[in-house]
């Protein structure tokens, strides 16, 4: 039998180095459903109003399809796959009278009251899923480098000081259709922590950093952390960062001890 838990969250956004926010994140609570959550962030590409559109379209669709899903009978892969189907042909029309062509990334996962939680990524807006303090899986971006380092001609750290990190192979407003790459979680647990996040915030981090930060901090001082510590090692040239922080507690956890935060010296 699963052990019964609770869902303790927290939402960060900050517009970095940029003179415009194209970013959007939500965590939203089923309007029916108790324990039934939504969680999206969206990268907006595109020029200042392009970019915007495209963000504001993906949570306005995944807003409309949650609302009418009902974890008891319907299908939360199905559900997420929709939401990156119809985002995109929005944002293909809203390329009309958009500045520039309008795009986006998109990292959202659904968790059912069940204990069942499924996800979908199109772009390099990444989900880690860790567990009391380590790296259990996280998403392969859809982008140059990354095919780069599928292929085995560059490694992790040599692809994020590429020049072209940031050219993407697959998002949604894109002419080709979206990839659509899911994955599932059968059963979270007390310990599983979920992070889903921009490249304005993975870009400066390791994996066990960020499982460092997330172990070691409540939800919403693990997001204003990793706000401020990306900031400061964009050393003013950051990005949008927006970040979606999930932790599963059990409801009658033991409090532990904190663990110190564990942190790379940046050269």
């Amino acid at each position: 039998m699963t052990k019964a838990f609770r869902i303790s969250a927290s939402t960060g956004i900050h517009k970095g180095d940029r003179t415009y926010q194209q970013d959007q994140v939500a965590l939203l609570p089923h309007p029916r459903f108790n324990g039934c959550v939504l969680g999206v962030v969206a990268d907006g590409m595109g020029g200042r109003s392009g970019g915007r559109k495209a963000s504001d379209q993906v949570m306005l669709t995944a807003r409309q399809l949650f609302e009418r899903y009902s974890p008891a009978t319907d299908d939360a892969a199905a559900l997420l796959k929709h939401i990156v189907q119809e985002a995109h042909i929005v944002i293909r029309l809203t390329a009309i009278s958009a500045e520039q062509e309008p795009h986006s990334t998109i990292a959202a996962f659904v968790i059912n009251p069940r204990g069942d939680c499924h996800w979908v990524h199109a772009g390099d807006s990444r989900i880690y899923h860790f567990q009391h303090g380590q790296l259990v899986f996280r998403t392969s971006d859809h982008s140059y480098v990354q095919a780069l380092v599928d292929r085995g001609e560059l490694t992790e750290a040599e692809a994020g000081r590429h020049p072209h990190s940031n050219v993407l192979i697959g998002c949604l407003g894109a002419e080709s259709d979206p990839p659509v790459t899911t994955h599932l979680i059968p059963q979270l647990q007390p310990g599983d922590m979920l992070l889903a996040c921009s490249d304005g915030v993975w870009h400066y981090f390791s994996s066990a950093e960020l499982a460092s930060v997330l172990d070691s901090l409540a939800p919403r001082e693990a997001s204003e952390f990793l706000i401020d510590k990306a900031r400061a090692r964009s050393r003013g040239g950051g990005d949008n960062l927006s970040l979606l922080v999930v932790k599963i507690e059990a409801l009658a956890d033991e409090k532990r001890l904190p663990r110190p935060v564990q942190l790379t010296p940046q050269a």
